[in-house]
């Protein structure tokens, strides 16, 4: 049991759905699953403005044909943001220079295709819900909320044309009967941090009834797991990024996806003791 203090910090107008976030010198980069914008929050100055991340960049976009844009990670001087991968039209990785703004898209099909050979998972199965880059390894999260369940960690050397890959099953604690999935994972230090949700469905596409969210921090040699702790009843938490640490504690952001069309977002500040 971690002794951790949940309170709300932001609430954020003209964003629905988010899903990943990543803090950077008072500015909070904020993705959407339904969205093909990229949000910046100035946090001191309390404004919000955006980047289209596709030439025909919208909002609210209909399930069947968002981009399911699920993971934002910081690499270098960029920021790389994933689709889920669990439909074709969510098979894109887009970067964005911080320095340039330049944005540049990629497919990512062929990658996805081989993550699927290697985990044995169907095509409506891929789900990756978190990525981060460490000792020149991509760890891709999927999150197992299908009908085998099949939570883990993608070891990737590149998202190129040629790459290797590994999966090694993850088996994540349970709230009421359902096994929770991995909804977000960062790099800290030498640890791996993550969120996972329980939600109640079978479905990488179909949402669920909420049941819960925890927070866990993993080995990120051994991928052991460490400590694991639930801090919701009923929100499903999707994007997790480092705040501040001292000697005594953790402090993170996390974003709530609501699963609605409301163009609104709560940032939440989770405090975290260290042991």
């Amino acid at each position: 049991m971690q002794n951790f203090t949940l309170e709300l910090q932001f609430q954020i107008i003209s964003i629905g759905s988010a899903s990943g976030l990543v803090y950077i010198d008072n500015s909070l980069f904020i993705i959407s699953d339904n969205s093909s914008f990229l949000y910046e929050y100035n946090i001191l100055e309390k404004k919000l403005s955006k980047t289209k991340l596709l030439a025909n960049s919208q909002e609210n976009i209909t399930k069947k044909d968002k981009f399911d844009f699920e993971s934002i990670v910081l690499k270098g001087n960029k920021l790389h943001i994933l689709g889920s991968g669990s439909t074709p039209k969510r098979e894109k990785r887009i970067t964005y220079n911080l320095e340039t703004k330049n944005v540049a898209e990629k497919d990512l099909s062929k990658v996805y295709q081989n993550l699927k050979q290697t985990a044995s998972i169907s095509d409506d199965e891929l789900n990756i819900e978190g990525a981060s880059f460490f000792k020149k390894k991509w760890h891709l999260f999927q999150r197992g909320n299908g009908v085998n369940s099949r939570n883990g960690i993608f070891k990737i050397n590149s998202l190129k044309t040629e790459f290797h890959t590994e999966f090694i099953k993850v088996q994540l604690p349970k709230i009421k009967h359902i096994e929770t999935s991995f909804t977000d994972a960062i790099l800290v230090e030498d640890k791996i941090y993550f969120l996972a949700t329980a939600e109640n469905t079978i479905s990488t596409y179909d949402d669920g009834e909420i049941l819960g969210s925890i927070i866990g921090r993993m080995n990120s040699q051994t991928f052991e797991i460490e400590f694991t702790q639930k801090i919701s009843d009923n929100h499903k938490f999707e994007g997790l990024t480092l705040y501040t640490k001292t000697e005594t504690e953790i402090q993170f952001l996390i974003c709530e996806d609501n699963d609605t069309d409301v163009l609104e977002t709560n940032i939440y500040k989770l405090t975290l003791n260290k042991e």
